[in-house]
């Protein structure tokens, strides 16, 4: 795939061979080609005649802004419409060579054409920028004989992400070269650490508020024959499975458009992760105001229930927002995602996410509840919870079957 600009051919081709060079030159990583959020149209494919190469090679791209444009404009308000050349010539910003056949009078392409966004969106009579997700760092991981590599060198997966252009999407990647502390800060070994205080460490070093890690494995069935892709789209510390699909190509030279498909379809779980709440931030992963003391993730709680004879827990006046930590019982991973679950069902829940993971033990959930901690405490009981209420914080355990409401609940675990 080639970028070029529209209007200077020849120093354009002469352009793209250099900057080719360049990268296949360049050591330790690839940086993303662009970042500058343009309009994009891929697949417009033309077929023109002319008097010479170059003269159908230019009538080919003249085509290809007037399609581009129709394509652009019927995505984004459902009616194609038309605009002069000259309008075009300054609405496009490059044209991306997708594949090409040149002849001494022919030319026959496949074309990409990138679009101004803030004119194009001015002309369309629609916002130019549009809700975007909290930045989130891009660990692309691929698994390719056996070995996993992030930037511990230049991978092919790496280029596809860097070749992706985030004009399109609603995901605010944070997509690193590969240079510098790159390859040591994040590694394949480093998606597999779940301490949110070193995962914190390591997105304040980017300005990401959370963690994507897109992953690939390719199996070869012979050297230069089939390759299969499995995709899987992964969030957070904890690597939480979005979705997965696999892909295939006939010939090992076709890995790169692999790879670009791969990309494509992942950005399309992401988004549609987003839109349905399914990819939330991580809130115990954002940055402590300044001069604050922070905690350690895996100090246990004080025990809830001892207080000063005499006096009892403070609730909130009801209407106001109350944020508190949960403990609970999850002895697996299903429990730590039912709990969860169940806690965003009562109503004045605005979210309730886990903040300290013990797997077989006691986690530590935060939530944020609009009411009394006395309320929050009364809608749990009535859903089959024992709980025990303390300072900001509570204790509550699945009642067993044929308890009833008034058995007393056991100790809390510390």
């Amino acid at each position: 795939m080639t970028l070029v600009q529209p209007r200077r051919i020849l120093a354009a081709l002469a352009l793209g061979v250099v900057a080719t060079g360049a990268v296949v030159a360049q050591q330790g990583g690839i940086a993303a080609v662009d970042g500058s959020g343009s309009f994009e149209v891929n697949g417009v494919r033309v077929d023109v005649a002319g008097t010479s190469a170059d003269a159908a090679r230019t009538a080919g791209w003249r085509l290809a802004q007037r399609k581009g444009w129709q394509m652009l404009s019927q995505r984004l308000t459902g009616q194609a419409r038309s605009l002069p050349d000259g309008t075009l010539d300054s609405l496009v910003t490059s044209i991306v060579v997708e594949s090409e056949q040149i002849g001494p009078n022919r030319y026959i392409a496949r074309l990409g054409v990138l679009f101004n966004r803030g004119r194009a969106a001015s002309i369309l009579g629609i916002a130019g920028v549009s809700e975007r997700s909290p930045a989130m760092l891009v660990v692309p991981l691929i698994w390719d004989g056996g070995t996993g590599t992030v930037f511990e060198q230049a991978t092919p997966w790496q280029a596809a992400w860097a070749r992706f252009r985030t004009g399109g999407s609603v995901m605010d990647y944070v997509r690193p070269s590969g240079t510098g502390a790159d390859g040591l800060l994040l590694n394949a070994g480093q998606v597999t650490r779940r301490g949110r205080g070193w995962w914190r460490t390591v997105l304040n070093q980017y300005g990401a508020s959370d963690v994507l890690i897109p992953q690939v494995r390719l199996y070869r069935q012979w050297p230069g024959g089939p390759v299969i892709g499995t995709f899987t789209a992964g969030y957070g510390p904890d690597n939480r499975l979005l979705g997965s699909f696999s892909l295939r190509v006939n010939q090992g030279d076709a890995v790169p458009a692999l790879l670009d498909e791969g990309v494509r379809r992942l950005d399309a779980l992401y988004q549609k992760g987003l839109r349905s709440g399914a990819l939330r931030p991580d809130p115990v992963l954002a940055a402590p105001p300044p001069g604050s003391v922070v905690l350690p993730d895996e100090v246990d709680l004080i025990d809830p229930t001892i207080t000063e004879p005499g006096i009892g827990p403070s609730p909130l006046p009801t209407g106001e927002s109350v944020t508190l930590s949960i403990q609970a019982d999850t002895p697996t991973v299903a429990d730590v995602e039912s709990t969860e679950a169940a806690l965003r069902s009562v109503p004045g829940v605005r979210s309730a996410a886990t903040s300290s993971l013990a797997l077989g033990g006691v986690s530590v959930l935060r939530v944020t509840f609009d009411g009394d901690i006395a309320i929050l405490t009364a809608a749990l009981e009535s859903r089959g919870w024992q709980v025990q209420q303390g300072e900001g914080a509570l204790r509550i355990r699945r009642r067993a079957a044929g308890a009833t409401s008034t058995a007393p609940p056991s100790a809390p675990q510390g």
